[in-house]
């Protein structure tokens, strides 16, 4: 089985008990879990039994040791952890709205996930890896971009594949250095996950069956697009299948996208459609 590698932030998350708009008075929060994008993504993968590994930071403190002791422990290579005595571990404060979004308050950039650099854990884990999965929220500095692109190319280089979730958030500034990694990430793109209106983001076109058939003729092999309670659409030179999502109560809908594109990419990798 091709070895996953995914690369990005490690974070904390706290958790708004009422739901409501933003940060701007004392409420009850509840927390710490482990979270982070591309950790969730790779602990998931790791569950259904899927060799995988993650390149990050942490802080040396509670926070990196709560998520570090997760991920091993449910058999996450985390030697391209580092830990950074000089930064705290990332952190995402969350408050649900009565519609069901989310207000975020990050610190990403400015935790020990936004300076990675290589070292000779992260090269072997790059070496070993014949899957390389990107999420957009993980392309948040100059440090990690360049991580993320030089892995990309090497794994490509020696026919491995890529699996790439834009996961956009308006609470993630943008800039023309990460629009610049997402095109370049789009070119070596082979599974695309895409959730609602990113699909429209990203390919000219205002049906979900045009925007497939443009990013193929790009090149990418396989087009998911993730409707939440409305199921999932998967589209390729093929054609289209469409499921049903499953009919659950609803504890905490954090994570599910990225539990979603692990059990995805692990069924891909293996063969399935």
């Amino acid at each position: 089985m091709k070895k996953i590698l995914a690369i990005g932030e490690i974070l904390v998350e706290i958790v708004a008990l009422e739901k409501g708009d933003g940060f701007r008075a004392p409420i009850n929060l509840v927390g710490p879990f482990p979270s982070g994008a591309p950790a969730i993504f790779i602990d998931q993968a790791a569950r259904l039994g899927h060799p995988c590994a993650l390149i990050s930071a942490v802080g040396d403190d509670d926070f990196g040791r709560l998520n570090i002791d997760r991920l091993r422990a449910d058999g996450v290579d985390v030697s391209g952890i580092t830990i950074d005595w000089r930064g705290a571990t990332g952190s995402a404060f969350v408050r649900y709205r009565e519609d069901g979004s989310r207000s975020f308050v990050f610190n990403i950039a400015n935790s020990a996930c936004g300076k990675l650099f290589s070292n000779e854990e992260t090269a072997a884990l790059i070496r070993s890896a014949g899957h390389l999965h990107i999420t957009g929220t993980s392309l948040y500095s100059t440090s990690v971009i360049g991580t993320t692109l030089a892995a990309m190319r090497a794994i490509k280089a020696r026919g491995g594949t890529v699996s790439f979730d834009p996961n956009l958030r308006p609470e993630i500034s943008r800039s023309p250095e990460v629009d610049e990694a997402i095109a370049k990430v789009l070119q070596n793109t082979d599974l695309l996950l895409a959730s609602g209106d990113e699909l429209y983001l990203i390919a000219n076109a205002r049906q979900p069956e045009e925007a497939a058939a443009e990013l193929l003729q790009r090149g990418i092999r396989a087009v998911v697009w993730k409707e939440g309670s409305e199921g999932a659409s998967y589209f390729d030179t093929g054609g289209r299948l469409d499921m049903p999502a499953f009919d659950v109560s609803e504890i905490d809908p954090t994570g599910a996208g990225d539990c979603f594109g692990a059990a995805f990419v692990v069924g891909w990798l293996r063969g399935g459609r």
